[in-house]
């Protein structure tokens, strides 16, 4: 997957209120059937990498012969794209099927701007996996259809696994300590390249732990991470950071870690499939060292929690072609298309039924299993300020591994965290 759409689909910046005005919402077209959808053209807005060009092609003949309708496929750009969604779906005449960001998806649900699609969950979604399905829904509506996923793996170096003696990837993440104190004795190379700031990993552990990273307090919000499972989960991180001289202070873009990884003196990063390419791209010669697990957890039988970024499909309230936009939705998401969007495009799909189509794809496969006992950041629409720059969780976790008890770094942050849930988006 390109890194700018990885890199895209995890970020989840301040959104704008939407009004959504014109329109009530009902079908236009809701009496028409094939014949009926004849003449109209409906414009769905793709990101940028997110939809491959034989999948639009293939998307567009079966739809256009299930409704003899046309289908326009306008593709956007991440840089500003939450502004332009957010505009388009106050306007009369908005863009009838948007991508939107997972954890986005609240935001927009909130403002009005999205038609609630409970009708299509029955219709097609009843076994879309829970953890990929769960950013679609706000206040127990469906708002959206998941479309695509993706998470972290291990990306490891197998050479300096073989110098270390290590003849299999670990199962457990005890297994897992265990191999990285192998490698710290028995090679040169740093264990593990992990900076004090990764913090969609910190999140991937609150979420193994069961731990949420809000809680509702008196009608409102409040930071959480005096929670003992999230003590739990930053005790983990910290031991895990124990096995890499990475900074405490900066995150996996300050350097990017896959071109610290690329030097060929680091056992093992975490991060998403794309930071391959970046470390192929630094150093050619890694190509054939790099090897792919999943982030093991406690037993062999549940992988480590993971944070899920993605992308969700969403029909705009003020559509009102939104009977045509279901139908497209029924095409897009069905098995066939769904197991060729992953098959090409490497990304999870939205069941685990379809994850036989990822076979062959080293990273995809790693990826996979932690799709299902994954998550993503808080489901609210006040979460996406507190991940605005400079983000007060990776000041905890800093403050952390500086040394501070998890209390102590806790205290230090929920302030500023609990005024960031306070504002109105």
């Amino acid at each position: 997957m390109k890194r700018k759409l990885a890199a895209a689909i995890v970020i989840a910046g301040m959104m704008v209120s939407v009004s959504a005005c014109g329109g009530d919402g009902k079908d236009s077209d809701n009496s028409a059937g094939p014949d009926g959808f004849k003449g109209q053209t409906l414009t769905v807005w793709t990101m940028d990498g997110s939809a491959p060009e034989q999948w639009t092609k293939d998307v567009t003949a079966a739809f256009e012969k299930k409704t003899n309708a046309k289908l326009k496929f306008e593709i956007q750009k991440w840089d500003g794209i939450q502004q332009k969604i957010t505009t388009a779906l106050s306007e009369s005449n908005p863009p009838d099927v948007l991508e939107v960001g997972n954890t986005q998806t609240p935001a927009y649900a909130a403002t009005g701007g999205l038609a609630e699609l409970g009708d299509l969950k029955q219709q097609i979604g009843a076994d879309w996996t829970p953890s990929v399905s769960q950013s679609s829904v706000y206040e127990g509506k469906q708002y959206a259809a998941p479309w695509y996923f993706a998470n972290r793996v291990v990306i490891y170096n197998k050479k300096i696994w073989a110098e270390a003696g290590i003849k299999d990837t670990p199962k457990t993440r005890n297994e897992f300590f265990k191999d990285l104190d192998t490698i710290g004795k028995k090679t040169d190379a740093e264990p593990l390249y992990l900076p004090g700031q990764n913090w969609y990993f910190f999140d991937g552990l609150t979420i193994g732990q069961g731990a949420d990273l809000v809680k509702k307090e008196g009608g409102k919000y409040v930071s959480n991470l005096d929670d003992p499972a999230i003590t739990k989960a930053i005790e983990i991180y910290k031991k895990y950071a124990s096995y890499s001289k990475a900074p405490k202070d900066k995150d996996e873009a300050t350097p990017q870690q896959a071109e610290v990884f690329a030097k060929g003196k680091t056992g093992a990063f975490i991060g998403m499939g794309w930071e391959a390419g970046t470390a192929v791209a630094a150093n050619k010669s890694i190509e054939k060292d790099l090897g792919y697990f999943t982030v093991p957890g406690t037993t062999a039988d549940k992988p480590e929690g993971v944070f899920l970024g993605g992308s969700n499909l969403a029909v705009a309230q003020n559509s009102k072609k939104q009977a045509l936009a279901k139908e497209f939705l029924k095409v897009a998401l069905s098995d066939q298309f769904e197991g060729e969007l992953a098959k090409l495009n490497g990304v999870i799909p939205n069941k685990q039924s379809l994850e036989s189509n990822l076979k062959g794809n080293a990273v995809a496969e790693a990826a996979a299993p932690g799709a299902s006992v994954g998550g993503t950041t808080p489901l609210i629409p006040e979460w996406a300020a507190v991940e605005n720059t400079p983000n007060p969780i990776k000041s905890y976790m800093t403050a952390v591994l500086n040394g501070k008890s998890p209390a102590e770094a806790a205290k230090q942050v929920e302030g500023e965290i609990n005024k960031r849930l306070a504002q109105q988006n």
